[in-house]
């Protein structure tokens, strides 16, 4: 499939999560026919430069990005008052713009949101959105555990602030499907 692209992948760096070694990442791209790769750690870039270059000297194009914490308020609130404490967003750079404001948003989450996890917040999504691309993320996205819980006006309505927020061209409804019985209950839901 030589038209497919990896746009939410962990690496190392996402500790019990990513299984997938950084130097390893191009070379298996490139012998599956890709032409490109993300790297979407979750709430940190540790491995951002590493990738970037095994990337170069691979052929592969690197897209650099995060899976990304989103308080459920302010990145300021220090109480679990709000459902859980933070949600998945993922973001892919599109461009330096996109490069800079991905590197301010996750320093942001370490220094002024960090409450279990480094977290960001809407204030900081919609100041800082410029050149970045967004994915609704995995099952522990805003859009589908609204759908997990039913309710498909609220999960309407974030996709429609997210895509707001980066623009209709700069925000994708992501399609999970690894056989999970979750995952396959919100499917139609993420489709409509």
């Amino acid at each position: 499939m030589p038209d497919f692209v990896h746009l939410h992948l962990h690496s190392e760096y996402s500790l019990l999560d990513g299984a997938c070694r950084i130097k390893d990442i191009p070379g298996r791209a490139a012998e599956c026919g890709h032409h490109a790769v993300a790297l979407t750690d979750h709430g940190a870039m540790y491995g951002a430069v590493a990738f970037y270059l095994a990337c170069r000297e691979a052929g592969i194009k690197p897209i650099i990005g995060c899976e990304v914490y989103v308080a459920p308020g302010s990145r300021f609130e220090r109480t679990s008052s709000h459902e859980g404490y933070a949600h998945h967003l993922v973001l892919l750079c599109r461009n330096a713009e996109g490069y800079k404001n991905l590197i301010y948003l996750v320093s942001k989450g370490y220094t002024e949101g960090f409450y279990s996890k480094p977290r960001i917040d809407y204030e900081l999504l919609r100041a800082h959105s410029g050149g970045l691309v967004a994915l609704s993320a995995c099952l522990a996205g805003r859009i589908s555990t609204l759908l997990s819980r039913g309710d498909r006006e609220g999960a309407k309505r974030a996709a429609c602030e997210l895509s707001g927020i980066f623009g209709k061209d700069n925000f994708y409804i992501e399609i999970q499907n690894h056989g999970l019985a979750e995952q396959r209950q919100i499917l139609p839901g993420l489709v409509r």
